[in-house]
């Protein structure tokens, strides 16, 4: 996975937001690459942080090739990760409606 961090945007609210341009590789069930965008913001607390983001997957899944969306929701507290990946309802495409 490669991230490029994208300039701080005060229109976005607070320096503290910080954003990334996603680009993936897949290998395995999953023959693809995929971009998205990542939104995360830190907080004073050493360890803690969020973030949200969307994809867009194109690629082969167990044989079915086309494109899908994905969503993450993630939290750092204190150290302890926790996160969220979700295919978006209705967002398979070609071989892949209905993923």
């Amino acid at each position: 996975m490669k991230t490029t961090p994208q300039p701080a945007d005060s229109d976005a609210g607070s320096e503290a937001l910080g954003r990334l341009l996603l680009d993936k590789q897949f290998h395995g069930d999953l023959e693809g690459t995929s971009k998205g965008t990542m939104l995360a913001a830190g907080t004073a607390v050493k360890g803690s942080a969020g973030h949200v983001a969307i994809e867009i997957v194109t690629g082969t899944l167990n044989g079915r090739t086309d494109t899908f969306a994905l969503q993450h929701t993630g939290t750092m507290t204190r150290g302890t990760p926790r996160l969220s990946v979700t295919v978006v309802p209705d967002s398979g495409t070609g071989q892949l409606t209905g993923l």
